[in-house]
């Protein structure tokens, strides 16, 4: 069983900044490429931020978010963090963090969310 855990969402105001952060516990034998992605309720899935590599060497991001969000990630520590500047209210949603997790006995990757934390930016 593996679990990823997010933590750091809340109000800020526009302009402002949050950082989110992301912990996978389990049984892991190496993550893959970690994501996050945003809802909002009664519309899609976004996908936000992409660090696709654990060396941490490629990231790509949305367009609406490029220039003031920043994916990075701590290899030694299973985790992942979105640094957010430069607030909008546009990006409030719910953020879900999501990896690709190799987990002992059993072949390939398997893709594992997490519940999901809210940002809220007010005008």
């Amino acid at each position: 069983q593996v679990q990823l855990v997010e933590s750091g969402g809340g109000l800020v105001q526009a302009g402002g900044s949050l950082t989110l952060s992301c912990a996978a516990s389990g049984s892991i034998l190496t993550i893959g490429a970690m994501r996050w992605y945003r809802q909002v309720r009664g519309k899609q899935r976004e996908l936000v931020a992409v660090i696709t590599s654990p060396s941490g060497v490629t990231t790509s991001y949305a367009e609406s978010v490029k220039g003031r969000f920043t994916i990075s990630r701590d290899n030694a520590k299973n985790t992942v963090n979105l640094q957010m500047d430069s607030l909008k209210p546009e990006d409030t949603a719910v953020y879900y963090c999501n990896a690709d997790v190799r987990m002992p006995l059993v072949d390939g990757f398997l893709e594992v969310w997490g519940q999901g934390t809210q940002v809220t930016v007010s005008s």
